[in-house]
């Protein structure tokens, strides 16, 4: 039986669900040239920029991959053929990390609750023998889906701004701790952190082979790195809010609240004028 109170799913599960008339798989991997090529079978891809963006000229302005409207989302999803009663499962091919957690935190802040991400993406699926195709699949029926605004909590800059040095608040930056440093940026402009940032990378969300910690591994993990803070009292960031998604489901997994996304993450901050730290000697 699936539970889908667990945001997360195995290969071997999705396998039971794909004779669903409910059911949507949706691949979130970059690149639409690289789904054309090959992708699980019925699944239905969508682009990180195009659609679960609202990139602006100037990153300055919340940054690499600001949110769409809810609007402009759920119009999506009915493109898609999701209803409020469809089963959802996202896939990457970077863990989660890429756009299945994103996806997967936008459809929990329009209030959805069927939705789950691929454990191990779409190498688990295959080698679990799910079916691959390089076909177009079938543009499904318009689905019926209504909602007007994130439910979930989100941080802009101005808050960052007025916590980051107060200890009743936590802010995890879950980028590379080679990043979260100083020692180098491969993306954005400027190297360093948020002052009064903790870094826990995404990546130890994740056992030696790639899938998810156990709810009780990463309950135990988080718990301590939280120390008894509520979750409204927490933000988590990461390059441009993509990956940070990674971490509110690690803690959705463990059955933890959702604590508040920072969508404009550091590439928003570092191009504004604020005060940057480094771990540098």
């Amino acid at each position: 039986m699936i539970h889908i109170q667990s945001p997360i799913i195995s290969a071997s599960d999705l396998l039971t669900l794909s004779d669903s008339s409910a059911f949507v798989l949706i691949d979130a991997r970059f690149g639409k040239e690289n789904y054309y090529k090959s992708h699980l079978q019925g699944a239905l891809h969508v682009d990180l920029n195009n659609q679960l963006s609202d990139i602006k000229a100037d990153f300055a302005d919340g940054g690499r991959h600001p949110l769409p409207a809810a609007k402009r989302f759920s119009e999506l999803l009915e493109s898609l053929g999701i209803s409020q009663t469809s089963h959802v499962v996202v896939y990457d091919d970077k863990n989660g990390a890429n756009a299945a957690a994103r996806f997967w935190w936008m459809m929990k802040a329009v209030g959805h609750e069927k939705i789950q991400v691929l454990d191990g993406g779409m190498d688990a699926a295959i080698q679990a023998g799910f079916p691959v195709s390089s076909e177009v699949e079938k543009t499904p029926a318009k689905g019926t889906y209504k909602a007007d605004q994130w439910q979930l909590p989100i941080a802009d800059i101005s808050e960052i701004d007025e916590v980051s040095q107060d200890k009743n608040y936590l802010i995890i930056d879950v980028r590379e701790n080679e990043r979260y440093r100083g020692e180098k940026e491969p993306i954005d402009l400027v190297a360093g952190h948020i002052p009064g940032a903790m870094n826990i990378p995404f990546a130890s969300n994740l056992d030696h082979k790639g899938f998810f910690l156990s709810p009780i591994e990463l309950k135990a993990k988080y718990e301590e790195a939280l120390e008894g803070k509520s979750a409204e009292n927490i933000i988590v960031h990461c390059g441009s809010g993509v990956t940070a998604c990674h971490t509110l489901l690690a803690l959705a997994h463990a059955g933890m609240e959702i604590p508040k996304l920072y969508v404009g993450s550091w590439s928003e901050w570092s191009r504004n004028g604020r005060e940057i730290a480094t771990e540098l000697g």
